[in-house]
């Protein structure tokens, strides 16, 4: 008993000090879990409180032109004629429909080349077309402006035999090439994101491959993807200077989609360089209601993707 004792009280003088540096370096990690803790806590704080600023600021400055034409004659008025009438009805069907068309465009195109990036090309065809995708990114927008007004317009009057090709089909189609890069990258990393398995036990059970690729490996990257298309839609909502280029610009309710129109960024940036007064205040009144259009097209798109989660 006595052997067993010494033993026992040497095995704990033995442990001490290994357990005295286990709580060293257990405090020594927690400090630095706690210092990278409060930069990314931090740095969500400022973008959480840089958005309130903005939203802040536009809605403050537009508060003279709600109370000179009312909400409803902002929102609902279809003429703008400043300095007398500010209504954006007519900027809010343009932006909607070319945002609208420019996801049919775009995101089947945009999703079908994540796969095949993903799923179906050889790895040098991907590691060809990975780059080139990602360099589109880079391309300025006016670029893509200049490209849609020296070939997109021209081709469209030509074609459909209208005055002008500056209409919202151009719009459309610049859009849809514009927003191409964001969802084929996101859609791309969410595909190959979905683990192995999966692909491999469907293949085992005798499934082909593109009933795999379709019946289960883009189902289970939904969620990605539909984040994929939400980036898209802002992008394309938000988009100014290409619009500028090729839609016209007509403050003018359009009766199609081969009519010029002017959407809401571009209303802002035409005119924000020489209004005043009460005009002003409406260009800022007409930057609220797309940053209250942007809010509820995602928060309802990112509802709707988290139920079909469910």
């Amino acid at each position: 008993m006595t052997i067993a004792t010494n033993s026992d009280k040497f095995m704990d003088t033995r442990a001490t000090p290994l357990r005295k540096r286990g709580l060293r370096e257990k405090k020594r990690v927690d400090w630095k879990e706690r210092l990278f803790h409060g930069i990314l806590l931090t740095n969500a704080i400022v973008g959480i409180v840089s958005l309130a600023v903005i939203a802040y600021f536009i809605v403050m400055e537009s508060i003279p032109a709600f109370q000179e034409a009312g909400i409803l004659g902002i929102v609902w008025g279809q003429d703008w004629l400043p300095p007398a009438l500010y209504g954006v009805a007519t900027m809010i069907v343009a932006s909607v429909v070319s945002t609208l068309g420019a996801v049919v465009v775009g995101v089947p195109i945009g999703v079908l080349t994540a796969i095949f990036i993903a799923e179906v090309a050889p790895k040098r065809v991907s590691d060809i077309i990975r780059p080139a995708v990602e360099l589109l990114a880079g391309i300025p927008s006016v670029v893509y402006g200049f490209f849609g007004l020296v070939i997109i317009v021209p081709l469209i009057q030509q074609t459909f035999n209208v005055p002008a090709g500056n209409t919202i089909l151009a719009g459309i189609i610049v859009l849809g090439i514009m927003i191409l890069p964001t969802v084929i990258t996101v859609s791309e990393t969410s595909i190959r994101a979905v683990p192995r398995s999966y692909k491999e036990g469907s293949l085992a059970l005798g499934a082909s491959k593109i009933y795999t690729i379709f019946k289960l490996l883009v189902p289970a990257a939904r969620s990605g993807i539909m984040t994929g298309i939400i980036l898209g839609i802002g992008r394309a909502l938000g988009e100014t200077m290409a619009i500028i280029m090729v839609m016209g610009n007509a403050p003018a309710m359009p009766q199609g989609i081969l009519d010029s129109a002017r959407t809401l960024t571009a209303n802002i940036a035409i005119e924000m360089s020489y209004a005043s007064g009460v005009h002003a205040n409406a260009l800022y009144a007409t930057g609220v209601v797309l940053l209250a259009f942007i809010m509820i097209l995602n928060a309802t798109l990112l509802y709707l993707n988290r139920e079909k989660a469910r």
